[in-house]
C-alpha cells in the first residue's frame, strides 16, 4: 500500500505525497525477493521479526533488484544485508558502512539489561564488503544503484555523533548514487510538527523534517510507503519498548538523472 495514509499521521504525511510516485494496491513481489526471504540461510532470528518488518514489501517497494550496487549505512545485526546481498547476487554487490559515533552513548537508566549478543549467523553471500568510518570522514563506494538505511536515520541526530552537519551527510550519500540512483529512508515516526526533538530520547525523528533534510541537497522526493505504518502507537513511548511494533515510515528519493 502507497501514499495510503491512516489519519493518525495526516498531518504530516499528506505533506509527502505531493509530487509522489505511486505503486499498484496488491502489486505482486518479484520473484527474486520471495527466494530471498524465503532462502534457508536466514537465520530464525531474521524470520522472527518479518512479521512487523515486511521485508517482502519493503524491498519491492524500494525497487531493489538482482545485479544493483547497493551501500547499506548502520547494517546492525545484518537483518537487511543479508537480504540485500541475496537479491544482488553474483552480479551485484552490497558494501556495508558502519558509521561510529563521537562518543558511545550509555544506555538509558530504563533499558532492558544488556546481554551478550549472540555469535553472526554465517552469510552465504561472496557479493559483500564492510567498512567502519568516523562519522565525519564517512564516504561511501560511487557509482551505486541504491543506498539503503533502516531506523537509523534519526541516531545522525543525536549528540554522540558530533552533532552530524546532515547537510554534508546527506549530499555524500546524494554523490555516492549513479544519476537516477535511489536513497532508501525507513525509521521510527515521531509525532507530526517534532522535527528532531525526539531523536536522542524516543528514538524516533517526524518524517517530514527528514524529508525536508534530505531534498535540501539534491534530492527528489519518489514515494512513501505506509507498509509499515502503525495507527496503535501514540509516538510517546521509547521505540525499545513497544517490541518492533513501532509507527514506522518508508520514503523513497531519486537523485537526478541530470
Amino acid at each position: 500500500m502507497i501514499v495510503n495514509f491512516h489519519r493518525g499521521l495526516a498531518a504530516t504525511l499528506l505533506g509527502l505525497l505531493a509530487g509522489s510516485g505511486t505503486l499498484a494496491q496488491g502489486a505482486s513481489i518479484p520473484d527474486y525477493i520471495k527466494a530471498a526471504v524465503a532462502n534457508d540461510s536466514r537465520p530464525d532470528r531474521d524470520r522472527a521479526r518479518d512479521v512487523n518488518r515486511k521485508p517482502e514489501q519493503v524491498l519491492s517497494f524500494a525497487g531493489v533488484k538482482p545485479g544493483m550496487k547497493i551501500g547499506e549505512l548502520q547494517p546492525g545485526g545484518g537483518y537487511y544485508t543479508r537480504l540485500l546481498c541475496l537479491i544482488a547476487g553474483p552480479k551485484g554487490h552490497v558494501a556495508t558502512l558502519r558509521v561510529m559515533p563521537k562518543v558511545m552513548p550509555s544506555p538509558p537508566p530504563d533499558a532492558p539489561a544488556a546481554t551478550p549478543p549472540p555469535p553472526p549467523p554465517p552469510n552465504p553471500c561472496t557479493n559483500l564488503t564492510a567498512d567502519s568510518q568516523p562519522v565525519a570522514q564517512a564516504t561511501l563506494p560511487p557509482d551505486l544503484d541504491l543506498v539503503w538505511t533502516s531506523e537509523n536515520y534519526h541516531d545522525w541526530h543525536n549528540p554522540n555523533y558530533g552533532p552530524v552537519d546532515m547537510k554534508a551527510f546527506d549530499t555524500m550519500v546524494f554523490n555516492a548514487l549513479k544519476p537516477g540512483g535511489i536513497f532508501i529512508v525507513e525509521d521510527h515516526a515521531a509525532a507530526p510538527g517534532s522535527g528532531g526533538r525526539d531523536t536522542s530520547t524516543l528514538h524516533r525523528i517526524d518524517p517530514e523534517f527528514a524529508k525536508q533534510e534530505i531534498t535540501s541537497v539534491g534530492f527528489v522526493f519518489v514515494a512513501a510507503s505506509d507498509v509499515l505504518h502503525n495507527p496503535d502507537d501514540a509516538h510517546d513511548a521509547k521505540v525499545f519498548t513497544l517490541e518492533g511494533k513501532t509507527d514506522k515510515f518508508l520514503l523513497k528519493f531519486r537523485k537526478p538523472r541530470h
